[in-house]
């Protein structure tokens, strides 16, 4: 049984919550708190094994009690977060400290849209319950229909003929990603190969991510706009409302934003950018997978390996949730299993 306390100062969304996380089979609430300090003492209590917790509240706001708990009592924690620009740095800056996921406030007047609420927050949950956390230092009633990379992109059956030899990076990442991401963009020179990345995100927090990470590295990161040529020393994040997808230009790589249906129930997916490396690089393309909830990508990857691309993989032990990586080694696609502080020097050698 995994058991919840909600950290919430309004005692709708409190109420909200339990209902919702109590229906679920295996998820129990156990306790909640209107702020801080009344969830500290709670926690001693209870000794929840997921905690909820709202951003803005009063007394003292949520990334400040986050900071003092991954320090002092790491534990999963999943954000309530506002989805909008303003909204996703302070909900980034969560994830940094070491927050597991993040989900939106719900929209107490919309009775519309809150089964897929519902399921979104519990799978959240499930997810946090079994996520790796470290101390840092400072079903529904109506589902969306379940795509597969063909909604968007054909499998072709014969191979290409690629006339070219320049290398491409694709990663491909969930929960945890977003600090996984900056770990390894951060410890690449900027003469690499250019990068395709799919995170899965919502479409306000991927420019704003784009921005933060693009701060602390040296290829440059943006956000991918649609028919700008892919360059070396540069990195592209799919929005967070489209897919992307890689396509030739002659011997030129170029982005190509996609507003096809959900794949895998994910928009971007990576199912579809890892085919669209599969059939416009080939052996050319190199082909990452960070931490994340689920096998979106795991098919994707296949395609890939099919080509000829090198297949990594992060290691169980240093991923946030070992789902997506851990099902490309399931279906036996993965060339290495490596732990985050190696991907990067690993990507570097075969780069060059």
């Amino acid at each position: 049984m995994i058991k919840v306390l909600i950290v919430d100062d309004s005692a709708l969304v409190r109420q909200l919550l339990t209902e919702i996380l109590d229906k679920a089979p295996g998820i129990k609430v156990v306790g909640t708190a209107v702020d801080p300090f009344a969830a500290r003492e709670k926690i001693k209590k209870l000794s929840p094994d997921v905690l909820t917790l709202d951003i803005e509240m009063p007394r003292m706001d949520g990334i400040t009690f986050l900071g003092n708990l991954m320090r002092l009592r790491p534990m999963p924690v999943v954000m309530i977060s506002t989805l909008t620009e303003a909204g996703a740095d302070v909900t980034l800056q969560a994830l940094e400290l070491g927050a597991v996921d993040f989900v939106p406030k719900p929209k107490m007047d919309v009775a519309q849209g809150l089964d897929e609420y519902a399921q979104e927050i519990i799978s959240k949950v499930r997810g946090a319950a079994g996520a790796r956390v470290r101390a840092v230092q400072s079903p529904p009633k109506k589902i969306e229909e379940k795509h597969s990379a063909d909604a968007v992109l054909s499998k072709q059956t014969k191979a290409r003929h690629f006339r070219t030899t320049d290398k491409i990076i694709g990663i491909g990442s969930s929960t945890g990603g977003t600090e996984a991401i900056k770990s390894v963009l951060a410890s690449l020179p900027p003469d690499m190969p250019g990068i395709v990345i799919c995170q899965h995100i919502p479409a306000a927090f991927s420019k704003p991510f784009a921005n933060r990470v693009n701060a602390m590295c040296k290829v440059a990161v943006s956000e991918a706009v649609n028919g700008q040529q892919i360059l070396p020393g540069h990195a592209y994040i799919a929005p967070g409302d489209q897919h992307l997808l890689v396509e030739r230009d002659g011997a030129r790589y170029v982005c190509t934003l996609n507003d096809g249906p959900p794949v895998n129930r994910h928009k971007p997916s990576v199912d579809v950018l890892f085919r669209s490396l599969a059939q416009n690089a080939g052996s050319n393309a190199i082909g990452l997978m960070l931490t994340g909830m689920g096998a979106d990508g795991a098919e994707g990857m296949g395609e890939m390996k099919e080509t000829g691309s090198p297949i990594i993989v992060q290691d169980e032990k240093t991923s946030v949730v070992w789902g997506m990586p851990g099902e490309v080694v399931k279906r036996g696609f993965a060339d290495e299993v490596l732990p985050l502080h190696k991907i990067a020097h690993r990507l570097i050698s075969l780069a060059r």
